[in-house]
């Protein structure tokens, strides 16, 4: 099989792509031909030495794959060779093969590219787990999700219109049109407006209802200080720790101690919560999260949710496509293809 290692810490340039041996299916595991694996920040991240969850390196790593079914292990009913698939992966799927556990794959329908199913699960499972499971949001709320051209971002978007939800959301000004024409209500360029001056004068000084906040640092304290009463702060994410290709120490150690501290008694008199989420902790749920991806995956079927993927990249090209992303240029998903 090819993969795609991240070798040591390094840019994007460090990616090797690889041959490996064909791995077999144990019991309870289906065996999967990939067609197409998603790329998350979480990636990035690893290969910058900055993530904390990532497998010491040398490793290859990603979280999503989408393919066809060549066999399947011991045990496994209801899924059959053949079948055109979609799943998680516990790092692993930066690869044309991959062994998964029977509880975290799910299949998808036959006019859902491999492409679009691979743009699916981390991002929608994210927003979803934010917006919908712990969130609860509802029509007539409003939403602040920042980095809203990014895979998480898009997911977000398609999930309030959904529910009837305004979203204020933060892009650099490029992206802006595309964000309206997808019922975006208004937008904030964060590299030249301070968000959270907009938010007030967008709201009157009330607040929003929620915000999406994967950016870190004093983003944090600001996207806090942009809830109403009974707002909700959601936390996935710290991307300003790695504000360039190469990994700066100074960078990330500042981030991190510009993050805010959260007060229980300051949570009870202003009434408001913080949540964290991350999907990549949420393993031993397996079958509730893949019962939640079914669920999405059903509204892409019905047509409610539309994938939105950027650009795909060969494994080959994988350096280039996380260049592409540190350079904040898609608008959506990149995915790789073997």
């Amino acid at each position: 099989m090819k993969q795609v290692w991240i070798p040591k810490i390094g840019e994007p340039e460090v990616l090797e792509l690889r041959e490996a041996p064909d791995p077999e299916p144990r019991a309870g595991e289906v065996w999967i031909r990939v067609e197409a694996s998603g790329i998350n920040f979480a990636d990035i991240l690893a290969r910058m030495g900055l993530y904390p969850d990532s497998p010491k390196l040398p490793a290859v790593v990603g979280y999503e794959v989408a393919g066809v079914v060549g066999g399947v292990g011991e045990g496994v009913e209801g899924t059959h060779e053949g079948d055109r698939v979609v799943c998680m992966t516990r790092f692993g799927g930066y690869s044309d093969v991959v062994c998964a556990p029977h509880a975290a794959v799910r299949a998808i329908p036959d006019d859902l590219s491999f492409e679009d199913a691979a743009s699916i699960p981390v991002n929608y499972l994210t927003a979803w787990l934010m917006l919908v499971r712990l969130g609860n949001v509802r029509a007539g709320e409003r939403v602040l999700v920042h980095a809203c051209a990014g895979g998480v971002g898009l997911a977000a978007v398609q999930i309030c219109r959904h529910v009837g939800a305004e979203v204020i959301g933060t892009a650099s000004g490029s992206k802006h049109e595309r964000l309206r024409e997808m019922g975006v209500s208004a937008c904030i360029d964060y590299r030249s407006q301070d968000f959270e001056e907009e938010v007030g004068i967008l709201t009157d000084s009330r607040g929003v209802d929620i915000v999406l906040d994967a950016v870190g640092g004093t983003s944090f304290a600001k996207s806090y200080r942009c809830l109403s009463s009974l707002g909700r702060l959601f936390v996935f994410g710290a991307s300003s720790l790695a504000p360039g290709t190469k990994r700066s120490i100074p960078a990330a150690v500042g981030g991190f101690l510009r993050m805010p501290s959260f007060k229980p008694l300051n949570l009870m008199s202003q009434n408001r919560g913080v949540f964290g989420v991350n999907v990549g902790h949420l393993w031993h749920r397996g079958e509730e999260m893949t019962a939640m991806l079914g669920e999405i995956v059903d509204l892409f079927a019905a047509g409610v949710f539309k994938p939105i993927v950027d650009r795909t990249f060969p494994f080959a090209e994988a350096a280039a496509a996380h260049r592409y992303i540190q350079e904040r240029k898609n608008f959506g998903k990149v995915v790789l293809t073997p």
